[in-house]
């Protein structure tokens, strides 16, 4: 693994953080030109990408520490702030989405801005972000998957000395893939909001499939937290996508 990519002295340039900040350079760009090709100001973008990536973090962290170290935090509440190496230590996803669709909506509620159609363009490099930060996550060594002896074993030494899948690669590529669906939706999308609920869905079949070659602390009978999440979230995306679909969302909103 490659936590570190670079030192300069005692400047390090981390794995995740790096990959975090090129998704979040490349988002300010592409959502910035599809916002000005819509009709809306630009600088929006900025506005919003910093606050929902803030959040986000906030978000997942309290949600890790909630589900994985909460008799931790009621010893020592001050381990919300703990840092490791390359990042803020311990997140989970769905926390992450939670804090960062909050504000997304707050701003744009605030703003007299319509969410699904801002949502569209903005849910593609949500896409591209995720597929992103999870090389960081490959590189820094965690998220990793279950043991295996299969010739897609990779050993990370941090954690043992055992072949394990590389499930950040296998959400990477995915993530690629549903990046690239997105961008073809975006435009012949037959009502708003339904290229953020397709990513909404997409995200939820593809997280299902990886769980499986996770290595996952917590179960729940046959499957895992996070298929459960995932589940709830996946019944979720498909009755808004039906919702929208039979009302065309005339609003907008």
């Amino acid at each position: 693994m490659y936590p570190v990519l670079l030192q300069l002295g005692p400047v390090k340039v981390f794995a995740w953080g790096f990959m975090l900040a090129v998704a979040v350079i490349i988002a300010v760009v592409g959502i910035g030109r599809q916002l000005e090709k819509e009709g809306y100001q630009s600088d929006i973008a900025i506005d919003l990408i910093l606050l929902t990536v803030i959040c986000g973090i906030i978000g997942g962290r309290l949600s890790y520490i909630a589900i994985y170290e909460w008799a931790d935090f009621l010893r020592d509440p001050w381990m919300v702030l703990s840092l490791r190496e390359g990042g803020i230590q311990g997140l989970v996803w769905y926390g992450s989405l939670v804090g960062g669709v909050i504000p997304f909506l707050i701003y744009l509620r605030k703003k007299k801005l319509p969410v699904w159609p801002i949502a569209d363009i903005f849910a593609p490099f949500v896409a591209l972000g995720y597929a992103l930060v999870r090389i960081g996550c490959f590189l820094e060594g965690c998220c990793y998957g279950k043991v295996t002896s299969s010739g897609l074993g990779v050993v990370f030494p941090a954690i043992d000395t055992y072949q394990r899948y590389p499930t950040q690669l296998f959400s990477s590529a995915l993530n690629f893939v549903l990046f690239l669906i997105l961008i073809w939706l975006y435009p012949r999308r037959k009502f708003p909001g339904q290229v953020f609920i397709t990513y909404i869905i997409g995200y939820s079949v593809y997280r299902f499939i990886v769980e499986y070659f996770r290595e996952s602390l917590i179960m729940v009978g046959p499957i895992s937290l996070g298929q459960v999440y995932t589940l709830a979230l996946l019944a979720a995306g498909i009755i808004l996508y039906y919702f929208f679909k039979s009302n065309g969302n005339k609003t907008g909103r």
